[in-house]
């Protein structure tokens, strides 16, 4: 888990993305054919009615905050940041996003949702605080 360093949860996040990418088709290709929509002449009103709504806009949403987690990972790891703490960090992220679309795609109960985001913005709040050190944007010395 944490031979790869960064790269891992990265990768593992790239593949929920895109398994929620195959469940939001497989939802709602049916659901539109059920609803008598076609493809060229769907309106936003009439798709987010279909009850594959929350499963697109969880696909949507894991092309929004995460492209900062990417972009975080890569940077520690071409920094040589790879130590624990900035590994399970990063692998906290990926599975509170996971965490975050299971809720968003079933039950879509707002306010679990609602912390599971916050604490996942926080793990890349601490991702991006030790970049800044790393790159010198900000001092900060762990007890040395």
């Amino acid at each position: 888990m944490y031979e790869h360093g960064m790269i891992a949860p990265v990768v593992a996040l790239v593949i929920w993305t895109l398994i929620m990418w195959v469940w939001m088709y497989a939802t709602r290709i049916p659901a539109m054919q059920k609803a008598g929509i076609k493809p060229g002449q769907a309106t936003k009103s009439a798709m987010e009615a279909l009850p594959s709504a929350n499963v697109a806009n969880n696909y949507n949403h894991l092309m929004e905050q995460p492209t900062i987690f990417y972009a975080i990972c890569f940077s520690l790891q071409f920094l040589e940041q790879t130590q624990e703490i900035n590994i399970g960090l990063a692998w906290t992220y990926a599975a509170l996003r996971v965490v975050h679309s299971l809720i968003q795609a079933t039950t879509n109960f707002i306010p679990l949702r609602f912390l599971v985001f916050s604490l996942a913005s926080l793990v890349l709040v601490a991702l991006t605080f030790h970049a800044a050190i790393a790159v010198g944007f900000v001092q900060f010395n762990f007890g040395h």
